[in-house]
């Protein structure tokens, strides 16, 4: 027997709402107001919107539902930051990071479980990849966040800025991302400005060209190194879309919006890997083509990488040469790191149906044996942290 399948209200942008009220032959203002009692209010009751007629009402609970994804865990650093586990329901569980600064809260979003690309240098791709997320599972995290932050009952404490940085490759789930961001930037949900939305990119190339078509949202690029060879040891989606591609697609991206922003470059600098003087200068050089700001983000450990976190002189020294090239160059403050929610750290626990999390896990385990003897890894993670 075949189980009824709802529409999920809460993912719905509002042209789908529209399109789905005109079925029921409703007016478009019914999309508003349902999107202002989710998205505004924090209501998932449908019989406590009392602005919706009766019979509206109770056709909605027989034909739809309301349902967003569960915090399961939540972890709070000494700095501030927060970190929440969400499940979902195939069993995997993703992870969203909650960043507090002056004048601002900025919330790290996840679009899938796991992720498909296998960068070296993140967790997350560790983990293998178990699906997709739903638009609802995406916007599902924002809500969650200003529940969690008291958002909904007046508290001042909110999520101004949306970073689409968290587990999974953005552009990779294309369709579910754009409708959610829809969402987030839509006046009766969450309001926030093209310029406090960033989707943050691997270089999926072919989605950046479909992207002028469904948004205006900001636009981050990991880039990781000053050349393809490099660049492809270190991110494998290089070999298929190589710089120059990327660029091109990224410049035919910002040529279409009508404001003059440029994209953020950003950069993991790895010890001993991509954080040479020579690695600035040729970046220096290779971004001349691409006007940009660069983030330089000091890797972050974690337990299957044997990379380091490069040197506070290496850093300064890296930074120098851009600065003094003309770029406008910021270093990402490490936060959260005391709870697994720095930059490259998430990793959730995913149903993975690639079995790479279990590769990386045995070739973890046979490092660990080569370095250090028969210890068991998890017992050599605890010793870690």
């Amino acid at each position: 027997m075949t189980a009824t399948v709802f529409s999920n209200l809460a993912g719905m942008s509002k042209e789908g709402l529209c399109a789905l009220f005109a079925e029921y032959g409703e007016k478009p203002f019914r999309a508003e107001q349902v999107m202002k009692w989710i998205h505004q209010r924090g209501v998932l009751d449908i019989d406590s919107m009392t602005d919706i007629s009766k019979n509206l009402r109770e056709h909605l609970k027989k034909t739809t539902e309301i349902r967003l994804p569960v915090i399961v865990e939540s972890y709070e650093s000494d700095d501030g930051s927060r970190k929440w586990i969400i499940d979902i329901d195939s069993g995997s569980k993703v992870e969203m990071v909650y960043i507090p600064e002056a004048g601002r809260g900025t919330l790290c979003v996840s679009s899938q479980a796991g992720c498909t690309l296998d960068c070296s240098f993140c967790a997350t791709g560790k983990q293998g990849f178990d699906r997709n997320l739903s638009s609802a599972e995406i916007i599902g995290q924002l809500w969650l966040a200003n529940e969690q932050l008291g958002t909904f009952k007046g508290i001042s404490q909110r999520v101004t800025n949306v970073v689409m940085m968290g587990m999974g490759e953005p552009l990779l789930n294309f369709d579910n991302v754009m409708e959610a961001i829809s969402l987030m930037m839509d006046d009766c949900a969450y309001g926030l400005s093209k310029r406090k939305v960033t989707i943050s990119t691997a270089g999926v190339v072919p989605a950046i060209d479909r992207m002028k078509d469904y948004t205006d949202a900001s636009l981050a690029i990991s880039l990781h190194a000053p050349n393809d060879e490099l660049r492809s040891q270190l991110m494998p989606i290089n070999k298929k879309y190589p710089i120059n591609e990327l660029f091109r697609a990224v410049r035919a991206y910002f040529a279409s919006l009508p404001d003059r922003r440029v994209p953020v470059i950003e950069y993991v600098l790895i010890a001993g890997i991509n954080d040479h003087r020579q690695h600035a200068r040729d970046l220096a050089e290779l971004l001349k083509s691409l006007p940009c700001k660069i983030n330089l983000i000091p890797f972050n450990p974690f337990d299957m990488s044997s990379y380091r976190r490069p040197s506070s002189s290496s850093v300064s020294n890296f930074r120098q040469i851009l600065q003094q090239a003309g770029y406008t160059v910021t270093v990402r403050t490490t936060r959260g790191d005391d709870i697994r929610a720095a930059c490259g750290q998430l990793t959730g626990d995913v149903a993975d149906q690639t079995r790479r999390g279990a590769r990386e896990k045995k070739r973890a385990a046979n490092e660990v044996e080569k370095n250090f003897g028969s210890v068991d890894i998890l017992t050599l993670a605890n010793d870690r942290s």
